[in-house]
């Protein structure tokens, strides 16, 4: 069995954010019965340009695999009827929307408990569902701005700058994961169940780390440094060479010993011994690294510094990642069959957890697994099927 093969979520996602928290749950065995609405066409996800044909885009595919889709229209209620049974037979209710909207729909732990005393309810909202801005949409790029991320990312001369990936969005669905199962963990040893309020801006705020500590503790003020460097660790940043860029780190004094006995006797100074030092010489001695690196190739570069136990590594664009020697070793790149896309390639879960490989299956489509949920898990007769159809429980009938 996979470890989360008797777990079973109910999960109103949408985009980006909620169904990557969910989707390393499904690729650890987890049961994800994804909702989608029919009078919105489903999860917005599926129509995510540039690669999108019909209902089909690599973008919903990417968050979605080894799941299943229920068309369900919840405003109805018809459709709430259908819902509540799925609580009765469901482990947690997972969500991404707006801080107000849970509540409006009725999806918290207040409002389900009389069902499933043990029921988990996790939503992941962009404010979360108190303060003042809990009715207002959140968006990665608002909070990479809000968080004070986009002050501290670019060039010292440049603008704001946000990150080139959507980082808000997946450690807030990293985070609503850990919740989610922390939380299950507690429901089935007490038998009681309970709400857990994520958001991105928690989650953003959060992430500012050590530097919030500095600043919240003393005068520190965080500024931009040129290419990319550390804040107070030099060298630790992106250097220039003859063909392209590398970073070299030293995190710790051993690294810069043993790249000093590389670049020459004059760097093995005791001016430049300590972490303090060269902080203090920055000035003087990075302009001097730079020269250096420029002598060589990138390939030349690391030829040197990875047999000496120096920290570096080439700046890859994404083709040259995916390309990594490493990256196929790690079992990161997953396969499935689509049937518009054909064999389709994408990146497996870093969650890894025991031996045992994990199996991949592809996004589903639309209400796809309407007769293995309504007609299996819940059990619902065709004359049942049939009047809550009529009713509109699973989109306008036909």
């Amino acid at each position: 069995m996979r470890p989360l093969q008797d777990v079973r979520i109910i999960s109103l996602e949408q985009y980006g954010a909620g169904p990557f928290g969910t989707v390393h749950l499904a690729d650890l065995g987890a049961e994800i019965i994804k909702i989608e609405d029919p009078r919105a066409g489903g999860d917005v996800g599926r129509y995510v340009p540039p690669y999108t044909e019909g209902e089909d885009s690599l973008f919903f595919e990417t968050f979605n695999r080894n799941k299943k889709s229920l068309s369900l229209d919840l405003a109805t209620r018809a459709g709430r009827e259908v819902f509540e049974d799925l609580v009765r037979h469901g482990d947690a209710v997972y969500s991404n929307l707006r801080g107000d909207v849970p509540a409006k729909m009725r999806i918290t732990y207040a409002d389900l408990k009389h069902l499933n005393p043990a029921i988990v309810c996790c939503s992941l909202t962009g404010f979360g569902m108190t303060g003042p801005r809990a009715a207002e949409p959140g968006y990665d790029y608002i909070l990479q701005g809000l968080a004070g991320w986009m002050e501290l990312t670019g060039d010292p001369a440049g603008p704001p700058t946000k990150s080139g990936l959507s980082l808000v969005d997946y450690s807030g669905g990293f985070v609503a994961a850990i919740a989610l199962l922390a939380a299950l963990h507690a429901a089935r040893r007490d038998g009681v169940g309970m709400d857990c309020d994520l958001s991105l801006y928690d989650t953003a705020i959060s992430m500012l780390t050590y530097v919030g500590t500095w600043a919240l503790n003393t005068g520190y003020r965080p500024a931009r440094t040129p290419h990319s460097a550390h804040p107070s660790l030099v060298p630790f940043q992106n250097f220039a060479a003859k063909d392209g860029w590398l970073v070299v780190g030293c995190a710790k004094e051993k690294f810069w010993q043993r790249l000093a006995a590389i670049l020459g006797p004059e760097f093995a100074e005791e001016r430049y011994a300590t972490f303090a030092q060269r902080r203090e010489l920055a000035g003087e001695l990075l302009p001097r690294l730079a020269e250096i690196f420029l002598t060589r190739t990138v390939a030349e570069w690391l030829a040197v510094l990875t047999p000496a136990g120096i920290p570096c590594g080439p700046v890859n664009d994404v083709t040259q990642a995916l390309a990594e020697e490493h990256t196929a070793a790690r079992g990161l790149i997953a396969e499935t069959d689509h049937p518009r896309y054909g064999r389709l390639r994408q990146l497996a879960s870093p969650v890894r957890v025991g031996a045992e490989p994990v199996e991949h299956r592809r996004a589903p489509q639309r209400g796809e697994h309407f007769e293995e949920v309504v007609g299996g898990l819940l059990g619902y007769s065709a004359e049942r099927v049939d009047a809550l159809t009529s009713a509109g429980a699973f989109g306008t009938p036909r």
